[in-house]
């Protein structure tokens, strides 16, 4: 069976394009859609109304997989309820279909009890805000020891005992999944995926960081490929972004010739370990 990938581009990647820009790189990557990001060193969207900004998308054949971010989300208090409510309104304005959610990463509330409790209060919080919206939530588990959400398996098992699965699915990232020493996969729950690679060949997996994240190619020590492939072939079939936080790959002067070389050797290697 031939696996074909649904390819995405996330802003973080090539931060340094401005909106029109990266849309017309995700375009020609033949991507079939974006994640547009609040967190980069420029306005989200570079300040164009969000109905014009989803409208611009659309106009290059591309969807708005994704709009980030809340963080930290499970740390819930009346201003991140607010965030949450903004951080909706503006992808209903611009047609996004998902938003995200980013747990703590500080290195405190990773307590069992405070750590389940905390995503629990949140995600029963949230959840009306999306019935109510007709949106998804992505919840993003951060592999990093100092995350106060590491476990893909505890917050499926979370969302399931709330019975939301309808309006919160899970990222899976292949950084965050090796750094978190791997888990079940769960493709039914997941919306999305995110790729990037660590080539760095002395680099142990608890030093990993965002900075570490390139893209992916022989080198690659995260198993990226193995990864995708058993999620394909357990039935996911959602877009796979590429998510790099490497200054390395933020440099680069022809970023289209980079990516598509990259999403080839993925997809050739893919193929060939069906």
């Amino acid at each position: 069976m031939t696996r074909v990938l649904t390819t995405a581009l996330n802003h973080m990647t090539v931060p340094g394009l401005s909106y029109d820009a990266f849309l017309d790189l995700a375009a020609r990557l033949e991507c079939i859609g974006v994640e547009v990001r609040n967190d980069l060193d420029r306005p989200l969207f570079d300040g164009a109304d969000p109905a014009t900004a989803g409208a611009m998308a659309r106009d290059r054949g591309l969807r708005l997989v994704g709009l980030s971010q809340v963080y930290p989300f499970n740390s819930w208090s009346d201003a991140i309820a607010a965030e949450v409510r903004a951080l909706i309104a503006t992808a209903q304005a611009c047609g996004a279909e998902t938003i995200s959610l980013i747990p703590r990463n500080d290195g405190t509330q990773t307590g069992n009890g405070e750590r389940h409790a905390n995503l629990r209060i949140a995600l029963k919080a949230i959840r009306p805000m999306l019935e109510d919206a007709g949106l998804v939530a992505l919840v993003e588990p951060l592999g990093f020891g100092r995350s106060s959400l590491r476990s893909k398996q505890e917050t499926v098992e979370t969302i399931h005992a709330l019975d939301a699965g309808h309006v919160f699915k899970i990222v899976h990232d292949t950084f965050h999944h090796t750094l978190a020493g791997g888990s079940p996969l769960f493709p039914a729950e997941t919306g999305i995926v995110h790729i990037s690679g660590v080539v760095d060949p002395a680099l142990p997996v608890d030093q990993m960081e965002d900075e570490h994240r390139v893209l992916v190619d022989e080198n690659d020590r995260l198993g990226n490929i193995e990864q995708i492939g058993a999620l394909l072939a357990a039935g996911y079939a959602g877009p796979i972004s590429y998510e790099c936080f490497s200054p390395e790959t933020h440099a680069l002067t022809d970023p289209y010739s980079a990516l598509k070389r990259s999403f080839e050797f993925i997809s050739a290697q893919v193929a060939e370990d069906a």
